[in-house]
């Protein structure tokens, strides 16, 4: 499913780890990763003087591609890389496109340094940009990335966008032969207690159970066996991230939309904020408007 992962890098601790997830992945996909540094050009330190400055960026840049390389040598895996200049995000978004890769694979956060494009608000831009499906994985001391993924969190309302993404988890899902937990949030968190917001709350709790009863079905005629169904009340983001515990979820796989530069992602911000803040990696998989 995924032939050839791009892998933006920059030798942080999370980005480390993110080459280990991503060497695993392309080891179960017989895959090669693809390891890119963008020198960032847009920094307000950087102070180019007839290239120099830019030129000790590229070579740092080398450096580091050098010791991802060295990793995956040592894992096993088929990669090539590249050190290219540019404004980070776009750079990442435009390379993708570019050569046609199944995924970019990036972490939520790096520390400072030559780099900036690893760090949440450049990954999530990343997000919203890119036509190529996007695995985030958060790393915090005390977790851990699981692959094989065994459980998989399809989040859906119903919508197009939420369809779209779940065509690729499902996807994803019957390669590995896991099971989908599909999930559809019934959000009353802004609702009034009066009439009109009961009458509200049933439809709106319908429409859910009627959208994961589809994905269900869906689910079945791709292949996948095993299938859990999910709806549920309250806030969205609190309801994924409740449901990723509870359930020992390894995977999330959910869809934004917009136009190049939009800010508007799946259920409000929901993707993005998931991408942020879940223990587990997310897939986000954008459809055009």
């Amino acid at each position: 499913m995924y032939e050839d992962i791009l892998l933006p890098f920059d030798g942080s601790d999370g980005a480390a780890e993110t080459l280990h997830h991503a060497a695993e992945i392309a080891h179960w996909a017989d895959a090669t990763i693809h390891v890119l540094f963008v020198a960032d050009t847009t920094r307000d330190s950087v102070t180019v003087v007839e290239k120099r400055v830019v030129d000790a960026l590229v070579r740092e840049g080398k450096g580091i591609v050098e010791e991802a390389e060295k990793t995956l040598d040592t894992l096993g895996v088929d990669y090539d890389s590249d050190v290219v200049q540019g404004n980070p995000a776009p750079t990442v978004v435009e390379y993708a496109e570019r050569y046609d890769y199944d995924v970019i694979v990036m972490p939520t956060h790096g520390r400072e340094g030559v780099s900036r494009y690893l760090i949440g608000s450049v990954t999530e831009k990343v997000i919203r940009l890119s036509s190529v499906p996007v695995l985030t994985a958060r790393m915090q001391p005390d977790e851990r990335l699981v692959f094989p993924y065994e459980d998989i969190l399809l989040p859906t309302d119903g919508s197009a966008t939420a369809t779209h993404a779940a065509e690729h988890g499902l996807s994803f899902a019957a390669a590995l032969d896991a099971t989908v937990h599909v999930l559809s949030v019934v959000d009353d968190t802004s609702l009034n207690l009066d009439v009109r917001s009961t009458v509200s709350g049933r439809n709106s709790e319908q429409a859910g159970t009627d959208a994961v009863d589809d994905l269900v079905s869906e689910a079945e005629t791709r292949g996948v066996s095993n299938t859990v169904r999910h709806v549920e009340h309250g806030s969205p983001i609190e309801v994924i991230l409740d449901t990723i515990e509870s359930n020992e979820i390894h995977a999330v796989v959910m869809g934004t939309t917009g136009r190049r530069g939009s800010d508007r992602i799946l259920l409000g911000s929901v993707a993005e904020k998931t991408a942020r803040s879940a223990p587990v990696p997310v897939i986000t998989v954008r459809r055009d408007e």
